[in-house]
């Protein structure tokens, strides 16, 4: 983003896009509870903005790690003695606009499955390239769009399965992971991660003009829900 602070923290109408994306949870009745991790450095400002937001569901505030895998493996140690068969929800704090009603999709299609993502249809054509022969890159494969989907968060599990995951994980020198169904798919072969189907407003902010994009989406979102006056 280029920003002087983690883009959590950034303003998105009004209000830092982690406290957006928190709120969504709170408001899910599915959700128990929630663990938030943040670089260190930020613990005492995301402590700060939980307490003034009044969130009553976030349990804890915890330091996360220096990759997604690290961080990853802080949420689950974060979940202590927590039953095998408890769920969990790994989500982008990032990703500010998910709905209650996303969240709970989740969660309730973890009542069949061990593993859930959350996924949009690809509107582009994905290809896969490799170095040309007189330099740059060229296209090797063209998988058929329709077989293909944009992964977003949240991303749901029974514990015991992401624990198991991760534990394999652990063994393995050349993790590189960028998403936690990935870790479920690479080591449980054998469990099934069942998609549910996402929303193209749940956009991640990693880009510069992120923001204004969210807070357009934002601004659409609440006037479809809002009250329509009738003259009597």
């Amino acid at each position: 983003m280029g920003a002087s602070s983690p883009k959590q923290l950034m303003t998105l109408a009004g209000r830092p896009v982690i406290e957006h994306t928190i709120a969504a949870f709170e408001a899910c009745p599915d959700v128990d509870e929630i663990v938030v991790l943040m670089v260190e450095e930020y613990l005492g400002r995301v402590g700060d903005i939980v307490a003034a937001a009044g969130f009553t569901k976030v349990g804890a505030v915890l330091p996360g790690g220096a990759t997604r895998t690290e961080t990853s493996r802080a949420a689950l140690a974060a979940a202590g003695r927590a039953a095998d068969t408890d769920l969990v929800l790994l989500h982008d704090a990032a990703r500010p606009l998910v709905r209650p009603a996303t969240i709970s999709a989740c969660v309730s299609a973890l009542g069949e499955a061990g593993a859930v993502g959350v996924a949009v249809p690809s509107a582009d054509t994905v290809v896969r390239v490799a170095p040309g022969r007189s330099g740059g890159e060229a296209v090797t494969q063209v998988p058929p769009r329709a077989e293909l989907r944009r992964m977003q968060t949240p991303q749901g599990f029974r514990l015991g399965v992401v624990r198991r995951a991760y534990e394999l994980a652990a063994a393995d020198p050349d993790l590189v992971a960028t998403d936690d169904c990935g870790v479920v798919l690479r080591y449980l072969p054998e469990e099934e991660v069942r998609i549910v189907p996402g929303e193209e407003a749940n956009i991640k902010v990693t880009n510069p003009g992120d923001i204004e994009i969210a807070e357009t989406l934002l601004r659409r979102a609440r006037a479809r829900t809002a009250p329509t006056e009738v003259d009597a």
